[in-house]
């Protein structure tokens, strides 16, 4: 493991650096890396750690996120209203849907399997997406519109969102009825994981104002709450549940209400954790890609994809309709909702594991989104959030 530990670090963030040298995220270098390690190339990383590669992954999201909501300003996102609620769910339901009309009539598979295809492919990547707009609230881009706060928003409740419709098509493929009641676990799992994460950031305010201790212990109780909500909430065998990725971000909120002083600084603390944490995270990611796959995908399923997307910023267009956004603006917000990562690395490969017909094509698909949407998308937003978006304090 501490060959592989060491191969993951030097390797990563050399490629990292050589993409960032030419002007190419460092993502896709880290990307890259992973699959020249992973498995299915040099096979230079050891089971263990691939073993763990799910909660490994996992640490790095609790560390974005953590930080995203320690510095998320909400008088912005407030003032866009319901596009944010919106953004939460149209966009993934416009590319299901996209996917439901193309997929059957280019790759002959069934309605339910287009569904279900089209609920692993409409996740976008918290991963990718909030680490930028984090950076995008720190520069001051975009953030008197709520342009940042928006996407952070939309995209930490977009995953579940879509991880509870892909359940439901799984139970309809081994021939369940659709669950109700995982459709109302929907917005209470959003409204409970609000609510858990401010009412634990709040209680964590209150105690470093009265317990004197160094701010790097502060973040490791910090980080020991956040991996204990994620273990709580897989642990749970209820139907109705909370999400665990949203109460964590609310915890850093929770804190920046009470204590903002103390926010900042365990801001600039998770920023040094997110050094490594990111590297770990997209190396793995990539490790996840069979590059065999990549050779059976065909014209067909990338035209699946790309008309995917072109449905996805539809839905994104409508949710921004009535607001105040500049047309650049929105274009930038389209782009931005684009990449794709971790969630189809999580859940791409159930299909062909649970035996299904489509399980090998949908792989197929998960592994191609995530090589094609992951770099352009973060190139996309790299490269244009400073001509698209206005910055705090000048004038356009």
């Amino acid at each position: 493991m501490l060959l592989s530990t060491s191969l993951i670090l030097i390797v990563g963030m050399s490629m990292g650096g050589i993409c960032k040298k030419i002007k190419l995220p460092s993502l896709l270098g880290m990307l890259l890396t992973g699959m020249l390690l992973g498995p299915y190339a040099l096979n230079l990383l050891d089971e263990s750690i691939l073993g763990i590669s799910a909660e490994l992954r996992k640490m790095a999201l609790v560390i974005i996120l953590t930080r995203a909501g320690l510095g998320l300003d909400l008088s912005g996102l407030k003032k866009i209203g319901r596009p944010a609620i919106l953004m939460c769910f149209l966009p993934a339901s416009f590319e299901i849907l996209g996917i439901i009309f193309l997929a059957p009539k280019l790759m002959g598979m069934t309605m339910l399997e287009a569904a279900l295809m089209g609920a692993v492919l409409a996740a976008v990547s918290p991963a990718v997406v909030v680490p930028r707009m984090v950076k995008l609230m720190e520069e001051g881009y975009g953030v008197k519109e709520g342009i940042p706060q928006l996407i952070l928003a939309g995209a930490s409740v977009d995953d579940v969102y879509v991880v509870v419709l892909f359940s439901t098509f799984v139970g309809m493929m081994q021939g369940e009825g659709p669950s109700m009641i995982r459709f109302v676990n929907i917005p209470v799992s959003i409204i409970l994981g609000i609510i858990i994460g401010f009412l634990l950031g709040v209680v964590l305010a209150y105690f470093f104002e009265r317990v004197h201790i160094r701010d790097t212990s502060k973040v490791l109780i910090m980080l020991s709450m956040s991996f204990l909500l994620v273990v709580v909430e897989d642990g749970l065998t209820t139907e109705i549940t909370f999400s665990a990725l949203i109460a964590i971000m609310f915890i850093g909120i929770g804190l920046q209400k009470k204590r903002e002083v103390v926010a900042k600084r365990l801001s600039l603390k998770y920023g040094k954790l997110w050094v490594a944490a990111e590297v770990f995270l997209f190396v793995l990611v990539g490790a996840t890609v069979n590059i065999e796959y990549l050779g059976k995908v065909g014209l067909r399923a990338m035209i699946v994809i790309t008309g995917a997307l072109a449905f996805r910023m539809i839905g994104v267009l409508v949710c921004l309709l009535g607001t105040s956004l500049k047309r650049k603006e929105r274009i930038f917000v389209m782009m931005a909702y684009m990449p794709k990562a971790t969630v189809q690395a999580a859940i791409g490969g159930m299909p062909l594991a649970l035996g299904f017909a489509c399980g090998d094509t949908i792989l197929t698909a998960a592994v191609l989104a995530i090589v094609v949407t992951a770099p352009l998308g973060a190139f996309a937003i790299d490269l244009s959030y400073k001509k698209l978006l206005s910055k705090i304090g000048k004038t356009e």
